[in-house]
Formats: structure tokens, C-alpha cells, sequence
């Protein structure tokens, strides 16, 4: 892989699993988006990972104009690189999903490079009621849900990635993605080097197990040798431990209220700042790496820059 003396924190904000009824401190309206976004990155994250919500209901949304709200917003409180989401939710279109890249001409965006099964529903057993008529199909309907993000779909998005200089985060939830990767790659669609997001403990694709990571890491040298880098997401309990993992492994880590709303057993995280002062220290502490500022990140990977943003 390719070697960074120091760590990438990138803190998703809000995401499209949780539902609101499931944390009060799960941000839903661009205000709370933005204030969690810029504290976050003041407490260390050099990437915030962005999706935006319906400010009512709390309910995932493709609205540019509110994908625009946020992103100016943090822009002019931080010099952190905002990274937009082309994953949205499950439910929505790729056409949807993708047409931040167009319309921000962000510094990078996540891409997804596979279809799964995506399992949402198991929430449902750890509720009786929901506060808001939307959530509990929202749920119910991921039994019966895959996400889709096939061949021909990558056909369409990675040009675009590259029509308008946006370094896209390659999101691998299962092995079979990274040879998605390399299939890219050796066509021509994907330039190396490549930044990959493991996804992992997604009801659907690859559990977050430590063995899996070092297989995960092992495929990806194997497949793309000194032309990678990589980060890690380990949903849910295993947030920490995967992250503290990724770091001692020479990657990089994930945290945030999209990918856990807790910040130690049985305890909800109250910010997502919080969690990233807890893998800063761990990180820090375990591994005795740096943290990295966003503009060290810019320079690794070779991102364009926030002057040459459109938003």
C-alpha cells in the first residue's frame, strides 16, 4: 500500500441508515449538519462525509439545494475537505444519487463499487414505536432491497468523476468489490492511485471482523500493490477496534453518526466530535501517529483543492 506517516480522520455526519427516533443527537436539519460537520473537524477529522436530510422528517434526501446549503456553509467555517456522498440511500436511483458530482464539483466524493444486499431492518426489533410515519417502512422495505450500483452504472460515474476532478473514495463492501477495482482500473476508468473505504458490518456484505480486514488489506495488495491507499468503516460496535485496527495497519479510519450512534457500550455518542476525539487519542496513543490536517490529505491524495470546488 502506499505509506502516510500520518492519519486520515474522516467523520460522517449523519448518513442514511439511522433514523432519527434511534439517537437525539443524529443531526437532520443543515444547521446541526454543519455545526456537527465543522466541530468535527476541529476536533481532528480531515474529511467530513456528507449526506443531507429532509430538516421535517429527518428522511434521506437527494435536494441539491440542501446539498448546496451544507457544503457552502462548511466551506466558509473550515478548510476541511468536504466529501459529498453519491451513495444517498438504498432507495434511491443512481441518477440521484450521483448528481452532486455535477453540480458541486466536489474535491472528492464517495463511489460505490458493487451491489449488495443492504439490511436495514433488523433495527426494527429494538423499537416499539418511531417518531415519524416514515421510518419504520423505511426499514421494513430493506428486506426486500438491493443496492444497486452495477457495471454499467461505474461505466457512467467514473467518467464523470473525472469530467469534473473529483477524487472518488472507492466504497468496497465485500471482497468482490476490489476486484470490481482492478476491473476498472485495467480498462482504463479508474487512475491509480486509488483510496479505498472498507465498509464493513453492513447487514449484507462483509461482517467487521478482524480477520476479514487483514483479508480485505491482503486482496487489495495483491490486486493493486503500492498504487493504494485505504480507510476503514466498522458499522456499529465495532467502530473503534476496526479503526484503531486500520491505523495500526498503516490505513486510515472512519467514524461518525452514520456509522455508530454510540461512543462506548450501552452509552450514546452526544457528537459526532466526540467520536473523533476518541480515534484521534486512540490513534495517537496506540499507534503514536499524527493526525493529519486537510491539507496534508489534499497533498496524499492529490485532491485539486477547495478554490476549485463549486460550491
Amino acid at each position: 500500500m502506499r505509506t502516510f506517516d500520518k492519519a486520515i480522520i474522516t467523520c460522517a455526519v449523519t448518513g442514511a441508515i439511522h433514523v432519527p427516533t434511534m439517537s437525539p443527537h443524529l443531526p437532520v436539519t443543515p444547521d446541526e449538519i454543519v455545526d456537527e460537520a465543522v466541530a468535527a473537524a476541529d476536533a481532528g477529522a480531515s474529511i467530513v462525509h456528507v449526506h443531507v436530510r429532509d430538516p421535517e422528517t429527518g428522511e434521506p434526501t437527494s435536494d441539491l439545494e440542501l446539498f448546496r446549503d451544507v457544503t457552502e456553509r462548511i466551506k466558509a467555517r473550515s478548510d476541511v475537505i468536504v466529501q459529498p456522498t453519491t451513495g444517498g440511500a438504498p432507495t434511491m436511483s443512481v441518477e440521484e444519487r450521483v448528481a452532486v458530482v455535477p453540480e458541486l464539483e466536489p474535491e472528492m466524493a464517495s463511489c460505490n463499487m458493487g451491489s449488495i444486499n443492504f439490511g436495514l431492518y433488523p433495527i426494527l426489533d429494538a423499537f416499539e414505536e418511531f417518531e415519524y410515519e416514515w421510518e419504520r417502512e423505511y426499514l421494513e422495505g430493506s428486506r426486500d432491497l438491493i443496492f444497486p450500483n452495477t457495471f454499467e452504472s461505474l461505466e457512467t460515474l467514473l467518467p464523470l468523476f473525472a469530467e469534473h476532478g473529483t477524487k472518488p473514495e472507492l466504497e468496497c463492501y465485500d471482497v468482490g468489490h476490489l476486484y470490481n477495482a482492478k476491473h476498472f482500473v485495467d480498462r482504463g476508468l479508474l487512475e491509480t492511485p486509488i483510496h479505498i473505504q472498507f465498509v464493513m458490518g453492513i447487514h449484507g456484505g462483509i461482517s467487521a471482523d478482524h480477520d476479514h480486514l487483514q483479508h480485505l488489506v491482503r486482496t487489495a495488495e495483491k490486486l493493486f500493490g503500492d498504487e493504494f491507499s485505504f480507510s476503514v468503516i466498522g458499522a456499529g460496535r465495532m467502530q473503534m477496534q476496526l479503526g484503531s485496527m486500520a491505523v495500526g495497519l498503516g490505513g486510515h479510519a472512519r467514524v461518525g453518526l452514520e456509522d455508530s450512534l454510540y461512543i462506548q457500550k450501552g452509552e450514546l455518542a452526544e457528537s459526532n466530535a466526540e467520536q473523533v476525539e476518541r480515534m484521534t487519542t486512540l490513534t495517537i496513543q496506540l499507534t503514536g501517529r499524527e493526525i493529519a490536517t486537510p491539507d496534508e490529505v489534499r497533498s496524499f491524495l492529490g485532491l485539486k483543492g477547495q478554490d476549485a470546488v463549486d460550491f
